[in-house]
């Protein structure tokens, strides 16, 4: 497929809708596709438009029809066997077509590992541009175009991007960033089926086999509890002590990039700007200072309760409840409290 020029002198009346890419992962929609559900309502209800969602796949009807239950106008089924299993130049030929054909004015993609595969190729065959990691979205009271903010300079600033001549606008956005739509009973959407011209030729890497990792699961976008440990562990031992509050808590493990970068656990448990974007009901910050890249990854969480022995932390700035003290006595106290209450509850 041929890319589309950038800058070709649009009419930028032809484009409508807002559009969001739905991520579908061995058949299974991943929980981002909800989340720009959500936030792609707000932008439409805000430029009078409507949301549709699209999903490309094979043999997965039943899943596709769930999205319908989150207040979508439509959903357009890319429907190809050769979408079956996930390839780069399957999803972005196949999703490009549609783009091209059918002029959105918006399209939002998940910054998952496939939305930051995929997101980039589909801009650059349809003629766009594209803003990358958006932590917020919103719309220009004066002439509709979307504002597009993300972090810049290491998180130091956050620069808020336009698209003013080319179309479509497009963002990915961090999976944790934005607020889930609300489950619907009874759906009132459509579902359209969409066939691209697709062959064997067009798909340059052929998926041969998988290796499943025997690392323990980390869900820490899903988590309600998330207890992290940051620099003031001052080794890998203390990621014992945090494990043992997170189990009493049925919490998952989080970490600063500093404790990552220091190898006291895996990056898969880094949250951050660099990790990944939380908003869970409780977030437990252990030794961690609060760097600005640090609460740009959990920052929206529900309570934040802060641990750390400097009284001039900024994570005291942003917490609901803060503990000055050493976190080595403090937590096995809030251990023992909780191991003797029949009932805890947030």
């Amino acid at each position: 497929m041929k890319r589309a020029k950038v800058n070709q002198n649009i009419n930028l009346a032809d484009y409508h809708d807002v559009w969001v890419i739905g991520e579908q992962r061995e058949g299974k929609i991943h929980p981002v596709t909800v989340e720009l559900i959500g936030e792609g309502k707000k932008l439409a209800e805000k430029i009078g438009k409507k949301v549709v969602a699209v999903v490309a796949g094979s043999e997965i009807e039943e899943e596709v029809k769930k999205l319908l239950h989150y207040g979508v106008d439509k959903i357009i089924y890319i429907q190809h066997p050769l979408l079956k299993d996930f390839s780069t130049d399957g999803y972005a030929i196949a999703t490009s077509q549609l783009i091209l054909e059918k002029k959105p004015e918006i399209v939002l993609v998940g910054a998952t590992s496939i939305g930051r595969d995929v997101g980039p190729k589909i801009a650059a065959q349809v003629g766009t541009g594209l803003v990358a990691d958006c932590t917020s979205l919103d719309i220009d009271p004066e002439d509709g175009k979307i504002l597009q903010t993300r972090p810049a300079f290491g998180g130091n600033l956050m620069a808020t991007i336009i698209c003013p001549k080319n179309r479509p606008q497009m963002s990915t956005v961090r999976p944790g960033v934005m607020q889930k739509a609300t489950y619907a009973e009874n759906p009132k959407g459509e579902i359209e089926i969409f066939v691209p011209k697709l062959e064997e030729k067009d798909i340059r890497v052929k998926l041969i086999g998988k290796i499943v990792t025997d690392k323990k699961s980390v869900n820490l976008i899903d988590a309600k509890i998330i207890v992290s440990g940051g620099r003031g562990l001052k080794g890998a031992e203390g990621f014992e002590m945090i494990q043992k509050l997170a189990d009493t808590l049925g919490a998952e493990v989080g970490a600063s990039r500093a404790a990552v970068d220091s190898g006291w656990i895996d990056s898969i448990h880094q949250v951050g700007q660099t990790g990944t974007t939380v908003r869970p009901d409780v977030y437990i910050a252990c030794g961690i200072s609060g760097a600005i890249q640090h609460l740009a990854g959990m920052g929206e969480s529900k309570y934040i309760v802060a641990i750390n022995k400097d009284p001039n932390a900024p994570i005291f700035k942003v917490c609901n409840y803060g503990i000055v003290g050493d976190l080595y006595k403090v937590i096995p106290a809030m251990i023992e409290a909780i191991d003797k209450k029949t009932e805890f509850d947030f």
